[in-house]
């Protein structure tokens, strides 16, 4: 149900990106622990990111001029806005 409530709002998951796309975190979904995490990747709301890369292992993401490695599990809590 949620998930409809997402594409409604014209929110998707990070992990649902390609390559190449830029997009504005709106909000997580989880606890504590994942907004810690990103939170101190530099990951918090209203942040422009950029994919890199979409391949096998982990998702490549320019976050803040700088380069990250995200695992798809973390990636499909970040609910973000494509621009």
């Amino acid at each position: 149900m949620r998930r409809n409530l997402f594409s409604w709002n014209s929110l998707t998951p990070l992990s649902d990106l390609s390559s190449g796309e830029e997009a504005i975190v709106e909000e997580f979904l989880g606890g504590r622990g994942i907004y810690t995490k990103l939170y101190a990747m530099g990951i918090t709301p209203g942040v422009k990111i950029r994919v890199l890369s979409m391949g096998a292992g982990p998702i490549l993401l320019e976050v803040r001029g700088f380069k990250l490695a995200l695992g798809r599990g973390m990636a499909s809590k970040i609910l973000v806005r494509k621009v």
